[in-house]
């Protein structure tokens, strides 16, 4: 048995709780110290799989450089496969805010424009 006792600060809102998360052989068995369940979501999903919204910029065939996000957050695990991907696209403009440019580029998240270009 693997026990592991974590103490997080919470960014899910302002207030940046801090929580305890215990797990067990990658099992959350408790989590102390959350003011709301959003902040018992984030410790949860932070020891046992954290995840992240990757942001970064492509360019666009005239040179211009264009602001983009995943859709959702990734395994951070994955950010460095998504950035490699993002180094090597070029977009054609005009582009809007949401268009995708990569669907699914990872974890079922696509990679949107932030911007009107």
């Amino acid at each position: 048995r693997r026990k592991m006792i974590r103490t997080l600060t919470c960014i899910e809102c302002p207030v940046g709780c801090e929580i305890t998360a215990e797990t067990e052989n990658g099992e959350v068995k408790s989590v102390r110290g959350n003011s709301c369940p959003r902040g018992r979501m984030y410790a949860e999903s932070e020891v046992v799989c954290p995840r992240r919204v990757v942001t970064s910029a492509v360019r666009a065939e005239n040179g211009e450089m264009i602001p983009v996000k995943t859709s959702k957050p990734v395994r951070k695990s994955e950010i460095f496969a998504v950035m490699e991907a993002v180094k090597h696209i070029k977009c054609r403009l005009p582009v809007h805010l949401g268009n995708v440019l990569v669907k699914n580029i990872s974890d079922d998240a696509d990679l949107i424009v932030t911007g009107n270009f």
